[in-house]
């Protein structure tokens, strides 16, 4: 049923169509009432026949319609119009991940970051009792500035066919000419779905994967030239190692799309929030062991700085802390240099059957503090370095993103959504705050905390003992910032470097900002994580 510019579905003036499907047309219109643009999915009559399919899917996007979620599409509205069922929901401007796709597989460090997002709203959905039964590509949609949005809860109960059993002798034919087969789905179905039984969270769970492996690839895990041979490979076989593709794919990344698309429900992931927290482990690259250099110069100070306003960086800002994917390094330099200083190197190797994650070296040199995996188990490691054994710190279960007190008594980090410490010696956790998703912490010598989480919130600061979060600033619509991650203080205690995300390329970088929130500048435009390492007190 196409519909013309000008029309009207009850509040809403139809202005043009956006794309057409299998499904049905999706037009761009203006919500009358409200005075703003949204989208709305005019579904096939067709669909509407079976009354009791009907109910189901009105029930279910209903329930969707209640989610509230960055990463999910907001449902404002659903109706009908001549026996059609349609769906109001938010106007988004980017493409869909197929789009994406198209050109091959994505950089890793973008399909890790799309793949958390996806779980996040995963998780939402499911802790509502809302399954999507049909996760795929197209379903799922990355807005301009990076944001993702799981689309479509709740029309697999309108549209997804049931399979009968598949028979391993029936004939083949290409798939662009299978009839009754949804196309760009068949490939992520799991096990369960294409034998036609019930499916739960944990079908939503194997699709995730498969969809991962895809990002991670450029393929799908299982091929086939016809819809009976995907089946069946998908009931059957196994996809090759992500490793297979000849890109350098952290452990951890293989171990958890190969438990995501274990064909047995009960192996996988138990629900979608620890999955998300293996993901969460990946937020910075991992490696299988971290890999230690202390570098001495022989060259004479020239005595040059750069400046930034009043301040001098050049002293303050004196390495980049990068994780790479096959190993972990850092420099630290003298401001005196001996002319005979020497190189020394060793490696670190992570616990047994675990993969480093998240990690933080005590101000006083002594300790590494980690985050390591042990199958879907993300956990915070304490280890000493002129050591050769590491422990697990109980109570630190999903841990993510270590940071220290300038004492080095005491780790900070995040977990289950909230800011959370520890004491070296041991002890109890404490919960310092609650705070969503954390992107990174910092800790200075008055006590306070300052700290970033996702959603939009910006930086945060809290007193280490707990009590009321202050805002310090937040991100900027005007110049497309979308979050502000791994703040790292300066020696004054009182200004910090910090990450920018944002929509556009000349608004992302490493900033100085500072607690007064008067001050944000940029000083590179890279999006790695800098640390302060060396430099004097009282710099500013």
């Amino acid at each position: 049923m196409a519909l013309q510019p000008g029309s009207q579905l009850g509040a809403y003036k139809i202005l043009g169509p956006l794309g057409a499907g299998g499904m049905g047309e999706v037009y761009r219109a203006v919500d009358t009432r409200l005075d703003r643009d949204v989208a709305i999915k005019v579904l096939a009559t067709s669909f509407a026949n079976d009354q009791d399919r009907l109910r189901r899917f009105e029930q279910e996007a209903r329930a969707t319609s209640a989610l509230n979620h960055p990463n999910i599409l907001t449902i404002y509205d659903i109706g009908t119009h001549e026996d059609s069922p349609y769906i109001v929901a938010e106007l988004l401007e980017g493409a869909d991940l197929r789009a994406h796709l198209n050109d091959g597989a994505l950089n890793v460090r973008r399909a890790i970051d799309y793949a958390q997002q996806i779980a996040r709203g995963l998780a939402a959905a499911h802790e509502k009792g809302v399954v999507h039964r049909d996760l795929k590509p197209e379903n799922l949609f990355i807005t301009k500035d990076g944001r993702v949005k799981v689309l479509d809860f709740g029309l697999s109960k309108l549209t997804q066919p049931r399979l009968a059993r598949v028979d391993p002798e029936a004939p083949t034919s290409p798939l662009q000419t299978e009839s009754g087969v949804l196309i760009g789905t068949v490939f992520y179905m799991s096990p369960e779905q294409t034998r036609g039984e019930k499916a739960d969270y944990r079908a939503d769970i194997f699709a995730f994967g498969a969809v991962l492996y895809e990002m991670v690839t450029g393929e799908r895990p299982f091929q086939g030239a016809s819809a009976v041979e995907v089946l069946h490979a998908i009931l059957k076989e196994e996809p090759p190692k992500l490793s297979e593709s000849n890109r350098p794919i952290p452990p951890l990344l293989e171990r958890i799309v190969r438990r995501c698309l274990e064909k047995d429900p009960d192996q996988r992931f138990q629900s979608t929030t620890d999955l998300g927290f293996a993901l969460e482990a990946l937020s910075e690259p991992t490696s299988s062991r971290i890999e230690t250099v202390a570098l001495g110069t022989a060259t004479e100070s020239t005595g040059k700085t750069r400046s930034f306003g009043n301040a001098r960086l050049a002293w303050l800002v004196a390495a980049v802390f990068i994780l790479g994917m096959l190993g972990f390094a850092w420099a630290y330099f003298t401001r005196q240099p001996s002319a005979d200083a020497r190189v020394m190197k060793f490696s670190i190797l992570p616990p047994e059957n675990t993969n480093f994650g998240s990690l933080a070296i005590s101000p006083d040199g002594r300790w590494l503090a980690f985050t390591a995996a042990m199958g879907a188990k993300v956990q915070l490691w304490l280890r000493a370095l002129d050591g050769t054994e590491a422990k697990a710190l109980p109570g630190t279960e999903g841990a993510i993103l270590p940071f220290w007190s300038p004492d080095s008594r005491w780790i900070g980090f995040f977990a289950i959504g909230k800011l959370k410490k520890i004491e070296v010696s041991g002890g109890h956790t404490t919960t310092v705050c609650d705070a969503g998703v954390g992107t990174g912490g910092a800790w200075n010598r008055d006590g306070l905390i300052l700290f970033s989480v996702l959603g939009g919130a910006g930086l945060s600061r809290v007193a280490s003992t707990a009590g009321e979060v202050t805002s310090v600033m937040r991100p900027d619509p005007a110049r497309a910032e979308t979050n502000y991650t791994n703040p790292c203080f300066l020696p004054d205690g009182r200004h910090f470097i910090f990450s920018i995300f944002s929509g556009q390329k000349e608004s992302r970088g490493i900033y100085l900002g500072s607690l007064a929130g008067g001050v944000k500048q940029r000083l590179l435009g890279d999006d790695s994580n800098a640390v302060y390492t060396s430099g004097s007190d009282g710099g500013f």
